[in-house]
């Protein structure tokens, strides 16, 4: 029966389950969404107003590369809150516009290819408008594990499509409260879950500060500072792919299946056919987070220049000093962050 919403946060949120062939028999499914993060933006709204933390009519503010400014807008739309983002330049006009319309103010940091530049002028600039705006509540969707609470639903929709037998999860992690919080939710009910993160090169999250990705850093997920919303100790494995092969996997992605995701969703993909070619006994759900819109001049206009998907391995490393471009694979094994320290600074001294 189809069901009427009172709201386009609320039709919007729920992905398309996509059966996606793996080329051996088995198949992959393809969770993709329009806008992933809107669930987590409306479960942490919702929270909020029902902890009497915030009041209809306040103002939200948070920093954000695009995704979640639009998932943002949406849901203080959906509880007549307003909203002031500070985005990246990835925040294209298209959706800059749509977030005046919705009502959300934006203002952008200058243009900066260092992406720890990028991210430091947000937070930075957050502090400023903090400081002259005192009632603004910041939604610290890097580091508030608020934003783990609407992604509950979606472990319900996984355990529908898949009731039985061990899982993996593959993703990107971005603020770790997609990947991380499903696993999680699926984990406390019982299931055999692998989780398996995807970072570009160049993020701090898993170690991977000292490499450096040629083309550019995948939008959306990894990070030049700590995001605290983390969990390290639920990953099991952990794929670094570079743009080209993101791009690549993205491209086959939309060929092959029809599917037009992002760059995220492309590596997911990418190490999601690896995982399932590793360990045939569980079924692979992989995440498309996000549209391939805003990556269509970027990206996709050069489709002609796309590997073959049979043309790309990963390193399979055992320590984060063996990272390479173009793309590595590590056993994680549930790890946690003082162990990125340990194994990323080796000769530091822990801290008291």
């Amino acid at each position: 029966m189809t069901r009427l919403h009172d709201h386009l946060a609320e039709a919007i949120k729920d992905p398309d389950p996509i059966r996606v062939s793996s080329g051996t028999g088995d198949d992959l499914i393809c969770l993709r969404f329009e806008t992933m993060k809107v669930y987590s933006a409306l479960g942490a709204v919702r929270r909020l107003l029902e902890t009497g933390q915030v009041r209809p009519g306040d103002t939200l503010i948070d920093s954000s590369s695009g995704i979640y400014a639009h998932a943002l807008a949406l849901a203080c739309h959906r509880y007549g809150m307003k909203c002031h983002i500070v985005g990246s330049t990835t925040v294209d006009r298209t959706l800059k516009i749509q977030l005046e319309i919705l009502g959300a103010t934006i203002e952008q940091v200058p243009s900066s290819n260092n992406l720890q530049l990028d991210q430091n002028l947000r937070v930075r600039r957050i502090g400023e408008i903090l400081r002259d705006n005192p009632t603004y509540h910041w939604m610290q969707q890097y580091h508030d594990d608020i934003h783990y609470l609407g992604y509950g639903a979606i472990a319900d929709l996984v355990a529908e499509l898949v009731p039985t037998g061990p899982l993996c999860l593959v993703g990107g992690v971005g603020t770790g409260a997609s990947t991380g919080a499903i696993a999680a939710y699926l984990r406390e009910r019982g299931r055999d879950v692998n989780l398996v993160g995807v970072q570009p090169f160049g993020s701090i999250t898993f170690g991977a500060g000292h490499t450096q990705d040629p083309e550019m850093i995948i939008a959306g997920i990894g990070s030049s500072i700590e995001f605290r919303n983390v969990r390290h100790e639920l990953y099991d494995r952990l794929h670094w792919v570079s743009f080209d092969y993101a791009m690549s996997a993205a491209v086959d992605l939309l060929r092959t299946s029809g599917v037009f995701a992002g760059l995220s969703a492309g590596a997911a993909y990418l190490s999601a056919l690896w995982e399932h070619n590793c360990d045939r006994g569980r079924k692979h759900v992989f995440l498309a987070a996000d549209t391939g819109t805003r990556y269509v001049e970027s990206a996709f206009a050069r489709h002609a220049e796309a590997r073959p998907m049979a043309s790309m391995r990963p390193r399979e490393i055992d320590s984060l000093d063996e990272l390479a471009v173009p793309w590595s694979a590590m056993s994680w094994d549930r790890r946690d962050s003082a162990q990125v320290q340990r194994e990323e600074f080796p000769s530091a001294t822990p801290s008291h």
